[in-house]
């Protein structure tokens, strides 16, 4: 049996699990938490993005360059491609020389890419907007900023993630640090802030302590809208001590709540992943609804292998109201 094929298998298994059963056969503390389903090929990455074609075909895209590349057939090999933007956006230049943290979706028969410009450490930022008919790279066409930042502003407009609700009403999330995560509303028709409405909403911040709060991503499931956030340090190799929580509202401007009730926005957040062995800051997470569930796609640092950034995939169940990964 080829090993696509157990996979599948495994994943059937799983999901025809009773989910009390399953639940209960799900560990609950830090130190063991689920390791990643197996990736092979080109895993090396940060902050994925992950969406699935109408013919089954994954397309990935995460941070550096002009937003890096991989695609693979099963979830499970993954190959390396060009970056999305062949020649990158000359508006760029004034905030850095490479995008991060892209958040890929399809809506109205095209794909769209939020993604942000910026250097490490400053919030002297942008969001920017790419749409494309295939996804693919090389075809994106860019339609400029949609959301900035500066020097003397208390946010960060990095890290943008645009959720469309049941009513039809799209919103953007993003920030990192400072204040916290923030959102705006978008309109349809332009994918930029809604005219009528100039709000910035406060979704999460950690008002105490380290402000080291970022990458939101919102889903609704059950009549509940879930925010996940990164939390604490990335980007330091074996060092990083980022981790990603979650908390819930009935209202997609919030307040949100973790499972403790405390707010997000007063440093807030149930734990869904937590470093383990070595499978060190999984973080800059976001969610994908494929024909076996929801998934979160993140990225850790390789404890066996020089803290090297690499893709992580796991299932989640939410039979408790709350996602547990397995």
């Amino acid at each position: 049996m080829s090993r696509t094929s157990r996979t599948s298998r495994r994943r059937t298994a799983l999901l025809a699990v009773p989910a009390a059963v399953l639940l209960a056969l799900i560990p609950s503390s830090a130190s063991a938490y689920p390791n990643p389903g197996t990736v092979t090929g080109d895993t090396v990455v940060h902050d994925p993005t992950m969406i699935r074609t109408s013919s089954g075909r994954y397309l990935l895209y995460g941070t550096g360059g002009g937003l890096g590349y991989k695609t693979s057939t099963d979830r499970i090999a993954f190959t390396a491609g060009s970056d999305a933007f062949t020649t990158k956006p000359s508006w760029w230049s004034s905030y850095a020389t490479e995008a991060w943290a892209p958040d890929i979706s399809y809506h109205g028969g095209k794909y769209l890419m939020y993604y942000a410009v910026s250097t490490f450490g400053s919030n002297k930022s942008a969001i920017g907007l790419a749409g494309s008919s295939t996804g693919l790279p090389g075809s994106w066409t860019d339609y400029g900023t949609v959301y900035t930042s500066t020097t003397s502003s208390d946010y960060n407009a990095i890290d943008p993630n645009l959720f469309v609700d049941d009513d039809g009403k799209w919103w953007l999330s993003f920030g990192s640090w400072w204040t916290g995560l923030k959102m705006i509303q978008i309109d349809p028709s332009s994918g930029k802030q809604l005219s009528s409405n100039t709000t910035r909403y406060s979704i999460a911040s950690r008002p105490t302590g380290t402000k080291a709060v970022e990458a939101p991503y919102i889903v609704k499931r059950n009549g509940y809208y879930y925010l996940f956030a990164s939390y604490d340090t990335c980007c330091a190799g074996t060092s990083s001590t980022y981790k990603v929580k979650v908390g819930r509202a009935t209202s997609v401007t919030g307040p949100y709540y973790d499972q403790s009730g405390v707010a997000m926005t007063n440093n807030g957040g149930t734990p869904v992943l937590e470093s383990h062995g070595r499978y060190i800051g999984p973080g800059g997470q976001s969610i994908m609804n494929d024909s076996d569930g929801d998934l979160i796609v993140y990225h850790y640092y390789d404890g066996n292998d020089n803290g090297t950034p690499k893709l992580g995939i796991n299932l989640l169940n939410w039979s408790s109201g709350w996602p547990v990964a397995y």
